[in-house]
């Protein structure tokens, strides 16, 4: 039970003191005491569940102890025997307060505590009276009811407390399944998009691509047949020409979206591949002041991959990664993990940056054709890294949020009987010139 559940007044409450009520004006009514004792167990009923929550274990004991003190002044002050009062069940409170709180071995320990309680009544009686052997008889059977509804009390309780975590840990379940539900309805949305998006670009691409010949040839014969004589009007062919190319090479970055990959599947290691990525931006950034961090798992799989097009999707998040960081400085973490996902074994590869991060708004777009926080770009990178992520049955996760850097999760199935071995970790150094934030393209 939740503790600000059972600190909380309610309308049992107000039965327990309606039933105390009724025993205080059974005879005998003139007897004072008996009114007070009555009194005093039921506020101290209706604030037991305020003692219990504030002091959990020690408020159980605390309130076994003072209904176990209470029952037996009541019994004192109800009978010529305190033993024979007809008022003896009050000591079930105790046992039940005791059989709610307490395991199987707890509720006997205490049931005999509180049954010592009420046979130390015996003793002076004894004084006054016989006791006959018919009324050790009945003693005995009153004890031996105290032990059973313990036990019931306990057995009902511990049933019930099973009951609840069943549910709780039913309802983790059905929020880890509505988690994936989720996951996968977003994943099969982008794959849609994705497809359709495909569709045009390749139907686009190969409709641009025939003009831009036609333009390209035309330009290139046009700037020789006006090399020397008009220099202006050879410099602004030679505009046309390039332009030409630059839009080839983006028609071709969209064919290659478009198209379905061709993937030569070979067991790797991915350490060799990540070496490169970094050496290729170490090159192209030549000047930057990026510390790179190496954390590679010392025990990882080999994974089933297509070797060239597992290094474009890391070149392309690394490239990212340096533009993303304020002036080409900063930190890069560079790690992988041995991971099993869905029950399938693979390898876990984290590019983390200590740049400005993904702005919320285009966070669960990033993988989207077209969506860049770049300037210029055209926002294919990412796009395409997702489609070889895909076409390779794997994930691709952006974990960090604006602000905190970001943080791409690359998960790569294993090879059929991989087995993990030992890599290198260390630290390095790069360097890059240029700057920029968000998304970078792949190069053309």
């Amino acid at each position: 039970m939740v503790d600000s559940e059972r600190s909380r007044f309610d309308w049992l409450d107000l039965l327990w003191l309606a039933f105390l009520a009724g025993l205080a004006l059974l005879p005998p009514v003139n007897e004072i005491h008996k009114q007070l004792v009555l009194l005093a167990i039921g506020a101290f009923q209706v604030f037991e569940g305020w003692l219990i929550a504030r002091l959990h274990g020690r408020g159980a004991v605390y309130s076994i102890l003072v209904k176990t003190a209470l029952a037996t002044l009541l019994l004192e002050h109800t009978g010529d025997a305190g033993i024979n009062s007809s008022y003896y069940p009050i000591y079930y409170l105790p046992v039940v307060t005791a059989a709610i709180n307490f395991g199987a071995i707890g509720t006997i320990l205490w049931t005999l505590g509180i049954s010592l309680a009420y046979c130390s009544l015996l003793i002076p009686a004894l004084q006054e009276f016989e006791v006959l052997p018919s009324g050790y008889l009945e003693l005995a059977i009153r004890v031996l009811f105290f032990f059973l509804a313990g036990m019931l009390v306990n057995r009902f309780v511990v049933e019930n407390k099973k009951q609840v975590l069943r549910y709780q840990h039913l309802s983790e379940q059905l929020a880890q399944t509505n988690r994936e539900l989720q996951r996968v309805q977003a994943d099969a949305r982008r794959a849609e998009r994705l497809a359709a998006l495909g569709q045009l670009s390749a139907g686009l691409a190969h409709e641009i691509r025939n003009p831009l010949g036609v333009i390209k040839g035309s330009a290139e014969m046009l700037e020789k047949k006006l090399q020397g004589g008009k220099p202006l009007e050879s410099e602004l062919a030679g505009y046309i020409s390039s332009e030409v190319n630059r839009l080839n090479g983006l028609v071709t970055r969209f064919l290659d979206f478009a198209r379905p990959s061709q993937l030569e599947l070979s067991p790797l290691r991915i350490e060799s591949v990540l070496e490169r990525a970094l050496e290729a931006a170490h090159a192209r950034y030549p000047a930057a002041a990026v510390t790179v961090a190496r954390d590679y798992a010392k025990n990882q799989p080999a994974i089933l991959v297509d070797e060239q097009l597992c290094e474009q999707v890391f070149v392309n998040l690394i490239f990212n990664a340096y533009e993303a960081m304020d002036g080409l400085s900063g930190k890069l973490r560079v790690a992988t993990s041995a991971e099993s996902r869905d029950g399938q074994p693979g390898l876990c590869v984290e590019i983390e940056d200590s740049g400005p991060g993904v702005l919320p708004e285009l966070r669960e777009q990033i993988f989207n054709p077209f969506v860049t926080s770049k300037k210029t770009g055209v926002g294919l990178g990412l796009s395409i890294v997702a489609k070889i992520v895909d076409d390779h049955r794997g994930t691709i996760q952006l974990k960090s949020g604006a602000g905190q850097g970001a943080r791409f999760q690359v998960f790569l199935p294993a090879a059929p009987g991989a087995t993990g071995a030992a890599s290198a970790s260390g630290t390095g150094e790069g360097s890059a010139k240029e700057t920029g934030t968000g998304t970078a393209d792949l190069p053309a």
